[in-house]
């Protein structure tokens, strides 16, 4: 392949390979093709440009254009003048469709359908990349920075994707950047001669090009992959929880935009909650007239993988100023009524997600906080947490009857789609009892009240805090056949068996409703941490169900109008929250572990997003493995940098009194000079006698009359080493190495200072002698080799 066309192309790979990654976000995936073939029309265009040769920056305008052109084409060539040309109307509706798609963005889960938004945000961001990368490799010449923007596009992909299969988009992203590193250095190292060729490979075999190198750089390359693909998996990992008192900040970016982060929120919940004493979390002083029904609602739980539920990342941005949107679903002829809740967060209860009534209508808060429209969640930014809060919420206290429940018309088959899907690992029992449990059943509502029912009191399940029934995909079938958990193993069971009777589901995590006190507040502890299922109805929207015995209050709206049903009464507190007012501490405070382990209901709840496995504390390697990962990270950028520094140091310092010696120390200065010219862009050329070679020097580096006369010294002193019988001892060689570095620094730029300051060119050298050490391994393995294995006889010339 020509020189010429090496490295665009391998440019326009590695931009498509780090594409890739954004593959799982939107359905169906045809985009990429688009967009292929707009990328390498764009890098098409530069090639030609380059060949011209138009200047780099007439080349970068070029494409940049050629690029606005193709997407006006592609997405707005009705408003476009001859259709290719953008005008005041195309840009608006660019805009517009840019709008559109943020709002797609943020509306629809993973995977995404590819809106006429979406696509252009893909397209326009993969060539926008495209052209960064294009311009940096093969304009500028410098492919290792292009790495960034390859960087950010896979960065991007993986923040917003599940992370199930991140490591295959890695490897894709990582092979394009090796790829285009690799085709860079091959051109560079081909136009330098056959002094950097590597050594032959026969007798008979001459060295034609920078094979050694290449052939080094890709091992190097695999073998870096292979270690970042490998050593993840060998460091811990570190995980905030729902009662995580660290409170680290889930929210990313600055003003209204960002994401929210997968970490589990369940996940620290069961040794937070099985403590010996119930610490208070918050005081709740609320109009709501049935504090029975004051569920505190954290976050919801959306992505089910077969093992653990886990809030999707969704997109999310700055707190509405006034009423929230109205809720999915909900209908205007379902009775409703605003109350006031005031909260007030205990000093130690820093966590990332704000506690609410759902549904909220309007916050009052203080702090940096999100708003997440899909959960109509308030996520922190930035470390923000609830520590030490008083905040006040509006919500809506929504009324449905179960007539209206029943009547209710199908969902929307977007949000149908996204809350009934279910992993193909689910064993076949959860969706067989589902099927047995609601026989009969003439709607979803029933079927949903069926289901309820059956975990509350007709399935003879027991609540029991300390049941342990793994962290695989058979944990919901385990859990139905021993008929024993707490309220996660409920909420799970019940929203996965409502996903394979396509109800839409998803599971709330928040606080059951506390202690009501005889000053009018509500007390809620640490045992009050809940989980429970909610249904969508269309008309009705999201729906809270309470299938946890003894724990929380079963809705009214729940509870059909016949005499027989099993269901508790609904306005009966159930023993979690009790209606008389007390200025008692609740009955759980005092509770010691041998009386927890006597009476399961004085137990705590411990609801974990992956189903309780022992040996969850903390491990007292965490500290110092994450201390030399953090160092890793700091000193694997520097060092090129340290390299060389250690290598001058090592170069220039002392030296044995001896002749041999000293003619060791001026051959490493010289290496030294060489090296550092090399970094300030002036490549060696082996050909040249010592003498040449510090003209040479001399005369691109632009030195000036003192740090000429110090290179030509260096120079005599190594041709003395070399060629003379006797060599002249030499005086001071690593001055003046010293001094002709001062002066290659002082005619060259700051850019040029600082690429040879933290990106030496010099370096390269590694790889040569990595190489060439491979090759001297490979030799003496090869003349090991046993004797009587004899090379195959060639077959004989004789004729006849």
């Amino acid at each position: 392949m020509s020189g010429r066309l090496r490295l665009p192309l391998a440019s326009w790979a590695a931009t498509l390979l780090a594409a890739c990654a954004l593959l799982p976000l939107v359905k169906p995936a045809s985009w990429i093709v688009q967009a292929a073939f707009l990328l390498a029309v764009q890098s098409g265009v530069g090639a030609l440009a380059r060949r011209v040769p138009l200047a780099r920056p007439l080349t970068v305008a070029v494409q940049a254009l050629v690029a606005l052109a193709l997407l006006t084409l592609v997405f707005a060539r009705e408003h476009a003048f001859a259709g290719l040309v953008p005008g005041p109307g195309a840009f608006r509706f660019f805009a517009e469709l840019l709008e559109q798609g943020g709002t797609d963005v943020g509306r629809y889960a993973i995977p995404a359908p590819l809106s006429e938004g979406i696509r252009l945000m893909l397209i326009g961001g993969v060539l926008v990349i495209g052209l960064l990368v294009d311009t940096l490799a093969v304009t500028f010449r410098s492919a290792a920075p292009a790495g960034l923007p390859l960087l950010a596009l896979y960065s991007v992909a993986a923040g917003l994707s599940d992370g199930g299969n991140d490591w295959l988009w890695f490897l894709l992203a990582a092979a394009g950047y090796l790829m285009l590193l690799l085709a860079e250095g091959r051109e560079r190292l081909s136009q330098w001669g056959r002094v950097f060729g590597g050594a032959a490979r026969g007798p008979a075999t001459e060295s034609t090009g920078a094979l050694a190198p290449v052939r080094t750089g890709r091992r190097i390359g695999l073998l870096a992959v292979g270690i970042a693909l490998v050593a993840p998996l060998a460091l811990p990992t570190m995980n905030g929880g729902l009662l995580d008192p660290a409170g680290s900040g889930v929210g990313s970016g600055s003003g209204g935009g960002g994401t929210i982060s997968a970490v589990n929120p369940l996940v620290s919940l069961r040794d937070s909650l099985n403590v010996d004493e119930d610490r208070q979390v918050m005081s709740v002083r609320t109009e709501l007239a049935d504090v029975s029904d004051l569920y505190l609602r954290i976050v919801s739980l959306d992505d089910f993988d077969g093992t653990t539920w886990k809030p999707s990342k969704r997109s999310i941005t700055t707190v509405p100023d006034g009423a929230f949107p109205t809720p999915a679903g909900l209908g205007p002829d379902i009775e409703r009524a605003e109350i006031a809740t005031t909260v007030s967060t205990a000093d130690w209860y820093g966590q990332d997600w704000l506690p609410m009534p759902y549904p909220p209508s309007g916050v009052d808060i203080r702090g940096d906080w999100r708003y997440e429209p899909v959960g109509m969640t308030l996520v922190g930014d930035h470390g923000q947490n609830t520590r030490g809060l008083t905040y006040s919420v509006r919500s809506l206290d929504v009324q449905p009857t179960a007539e209206q429940l029943a009547d209710s018309s199908a969902p929307p088959a977007a949000l149908e789609r996204d809350y009934t899907e279910l992993p193909d690992s689910l064993p076949a029992v959860v969706s067989r009892t589902a099927r047995q449990v609601t026989e009969g059943a003439t709607n979803a509502y029933d079927r949903a009240v069926k289901l309820q029912e059956y975990f509350a009191s007709t399935g003879g399940f027991q609540y029991d805090t300390e049941v342990d029934v793994g962290s695989d995909s058979q944990a919901v079938a385990r859990f139905l056949r021993d008929k024993e958990g707490f309220c996660v193993h409920f909420s799970f069971a019940m929203a996965s068996m409502a996903r394979s009777l396509d109800i839409p589901a998803r599971v709330a995590v928040g606080f059951a409703p506390g202690t009501p006190q005889a000053d009018g507040s509500v007390s809620v502890g640490l045992r009050d941490a809940h989980a429970w299922p909610e249904l969508y109805f269309e008309g009705v929207g999201w729906t809270r169900f309470e299938p946890t015995p003894t724990r929380g209050s079963a809705p009214s709206y729940t509870v059909p109008d016949t005499s027989d049903s099993a269901l508790p009464d609904p306005a009966q507190p159930s023993e979690a929250a009790s209606s008389e007012p007390s200025a008692a501490p609740s009955a759980s405070e005092g509770c010691t572990v041998e009386q927890r382990r006597l009476d399961r209901d004085c137990g705590s709840e411990a609801p974990l997003a992956a189903l309780p496995t022992d040996g969850d504390g903390p491990k007292w390697y965490l500290v110092p493995a994450w201390a030399l990962a953090g160092l890793a990270v700091l000193v694997l950028p520097l060092a090129p940098m340290l390299w060389r520094l250690w290598t001058r140091a090592v170069r220039l310092g002392a030296h044995g009194r001896s002749e041999a010696g000293a003619a060791a120390h001026v051959l490493a200065v010289w290496d030294e000079l060489t090296d550092t010219a090399w970094d300030f862009g002036i490549s060696p050329d082996e050909s040249l006698t010592p003498r040449k070679a510090a003209a040479r020097i001399v005369r691109l580096g632009r030195l000036d009359p003192e740090a000429a006369a110090s290179a030509h010294r260096v120079a005599d002193a190594v041709e003395q080493v070399l060629y003379a019988p006797r060599p002249r001892p030499a005086v001071g060689p690593g001055d003046d190495v010293r001094r002709v570095t001062a002066g290659l620094r002082s005619a060259v730029g700051r850019g040029t200072r600082l690429r040879a300051l933290f990106a030496p060119r010099s370096t390269v050298r590694v790889v040569w002698t990595a190489s060439a050490r491979w090759a001297g391994v490979r030799e003496r393995a090869l003349a090991l080799r046993p004797t009587w294995r004899k090379p195959p006889r060639e077959p004989s010339r004789q004729q006849g």
